[in-house]
């Protein structure tokens, strides 16, 4: 089987091609490597992809490209032939949409059209593509069901997000092309994005300096492991999206529908406030944070917290990585990649 993996050189999109390359799927991944964070990072990912191929003997194919410009997917669909699509490719980041909105329509909305299209005309057999918690916006009903309203999105990142659910329904309902939107729950893990809370609490507690904690800390986040993010996204890859025979238009159920299309929380269900992360990752750290307590930022959402079951259900799987065995990991790699044990020693 080969698999278009859009963003492989991403932080959710590196960990699902390497998944893939370890059970022997065929793989092309294709990554524009901004430089949104550090493009050094990106091309270790990378590395480590090209390494796992070879060890499985695997086929697997890199194309530098960005997915808003049509002809560099016309180009790889006509070199490759794909069964299915994992999109990953985004514009992530909820603050920085609120300085760089045209960046996300460009890639999330522009380039999200181009692999429509494609799938449109390619007889693609299944796209499972990223959506995010942020979707839920100003609703405060939890937890989060994948029937609740999301018509109030709190930052473009999210109304992107949102925009992409609603154009893969349309699709679905006119071309009968299969779609799965997955909603994913603050993710974190090994090779993380520099951007990221964990990543950036880690770096600065090591180095001495202080942690911003928005809404003065009073957040919690539905934090989900990074494997198993990548276990749901290749479980619902495999089994291709359905119309849901009991859809009622009456009553339509917004996460499925009469055509090949479904929507899934991908959660822990079980939010944590962010004080409690802190303190895990000082816990395996042994050193204290110097807390900064800053106001809510706008386009945050205070609290998340997902309802997995619709998925287990679906897939029979739902994520179970505690929060101090995830971030442990994630400590572990921090250290190992940026020598930070070394750089203690110096301090």
């Amino acid at each position: 089987m080969t698999i278009l993996v859009t963003g492989n050189a991403g932080f959710i999109g590196f960990h699902t091609a390497k998944k893939l390359l370890e059970r022997g799927d065929s793989v092309v991944g294709i990554d524009n490597l901004n430089k949104y964070y550090d493009v050094n990072l990106k091309k270790s990912r990378l590395k480590i992809l090209e390494k796992i191929a070879l060890k499985n003997k695997a086929k697997y194919k890199f194309i530098k490209g960005d997915l808003a410009n049509e002809n560099v997917l016309k180009k790889s669909f006509a070199k490759y032939k794909f069964e299915r699509i994992i999109h990953l490719a985004a514009q992530a980041g909820v603050r920085y949409s609120l300085s760089n909105p045209h960046t996300y329509i460009r890639s999330n909305v522009l380039g999200f059209i181009n692999i429509l299209e494609l799938c449109r005309h390619k007889n693609i057999k299944h796209l499972t593509y990223a959506s995010t918690s942020s979707v839920y916006g100003a609703n405060t009903q939890v937890p989060f069901k994948e029937k609740s309203l999301t018509d109030h999105p709190l930052q473009l990142y999210a109304a992107t997000k949102k925009a992409n659910e609603l154009m893969a329904h349309s699709y679905s309902h006119l071309y009968k092309i299969p779609t799965s939107g997955l909603r994913f729950f603050t993710v974190y893990g090994p090779w993380g994005r520099p951007d990221m809370a964990l990543f950036l609490f880690t770096k600065n507690i090591l180095r001495n300096k202080p942690i911003n904690l928005f809404n003065k800390g009073n957040h919690s986040r539905d934090f989900t492991y990074i494997d198993d993010i990548v276990e749901s996204i290749i479980k619902v890859s495999d089994k291709t999206a359905k119309p849901n025979k009991k859809w009622n238009s009456n009553l339509p159920d917004i996460s499925s529908s009469n055509a090949p299309y479904r929507v899934f929380n991908i959660g822990n269900n079980n939010p944590v406030k962010l004080l409690d992360y802190v303190e895990a990752i000082e816990k395996i750290l042994n050193k204290k944070a110097k807390r900064k307590k800053l106001p809510l930022q706008p386009g945050d959402i205070p609290h998340t917290y997902a309802d997995n079951s619709k998925l287990y259900k679906y897939i029979n799987f739902k994520p179970k990585t505690d929060i101090f065995s995830g971030v442990k990991k994630f400590i572990d790699w921090y250290r190992d990649y940026y020598n930070e044990w070394k750089v203690q020693s110096y301090l």
